[in-house]
């Protein structure tokens, strides 16, 4: 997450990395946000109060059973601003120009391409490596383009009874759409990215929560047999 650290803006440290924590994770409570990075209630609310004011954070009153209110803090539209969304304007402006002309099979072209191109550059890489060591370095891929992207794995107790002890679980979690408004004015888009995320991989993804559905974020359920799944030739 370095890289997307580094891009904020300008902001470092501390401040920098609340408001990539925020993204991953909001809304959260003072105390949680506390508890994350071991500040004191002063300190934290200083670096709060500073992003504040810089209109990058927001708060509300979060009222949770018994007792006095906490408040909750989430990225204002300036904060998401923040996180890299590189042409995404001029691309839509482009694509929507060729979907009048053309039609949506021509805009989908366009969308694979730069997929088809960066997996046609990662291939060598990635189709020599085993599932556990591919995903993350997928995961680094998607980041380096914005996605800002994890990997998460799935524990043997949430694995349900009867499944190959020899089949493992990993979770790609993506908490930024680098570009989202393009998502939200051509559909295709989420499905052409998981088609290449597909072919980097070598392995059938389930997609298990979509931003566009309403969740904070995009996440992608990967399954294989650990050591033994090598990439399939797209």
């Amino acid at each position: 997450m370095e890289d997307v650290v580094g891009a904020l803006g300008g902001f470092r440290g501390v401040r920098a990395e609340l408001l990539v924590a925020l993204k991953k994770a909001q809304p959260l409570t003072a105390h949680q946000l506390g508890e994350q990075f071991g500040l004191t209630a002063n300190a934290l609310r200083r670096h709060l109060k500073a992003l504040e004011e810089d209109g990058l954070v927001r708060h509300q009153r979060d009222v949770r059973g018994v007792g006095a209110p906490t408040y909750a803090f989430s990225l204002t539209p300036a904060g998401e601003a923040l996180f890299p969304r590189s042409y995404v304007q001029v691309l839509a402006t482009a694509l929507e120009a060729l979907r009048v002309q053309t039609g949506d099979t021509a805009v989908e072209a366009v969308l694979e391409a730069e997929w088809r191109r960066l997996a046609d550059e990662a291939a060598p890489v990635l189709e020599a490596l085993p599932l556990e060591e591919r995903v993350p370095l997928v995961a680094e891929l998607l980041t380096a383009k914005g996605y800002m992207a994890e990997v998460v794995p799935t524990s043997d107790q949430q694995m349900t009874e009867g499944e190959d002890v020899g089949q493992r679980f990993l979770t790609l979690r993506i908490h930024n759409c680098a570009v989202r408004e393009i998502a939200e004015r051509f559909p295709q888009a989420c499905a052409v990215e998981e088609k290449f995320v597909e072919r980097l991989l070598g392995v059938p993804l389930v997609r298990n929560a979509h931003r566009l559905g309403g969740c904070g974020h995009c996440e992608y359920g990967v399954s294989g047999h650990l050591s033994t799944v090598k990439q399939e030739q797209a």
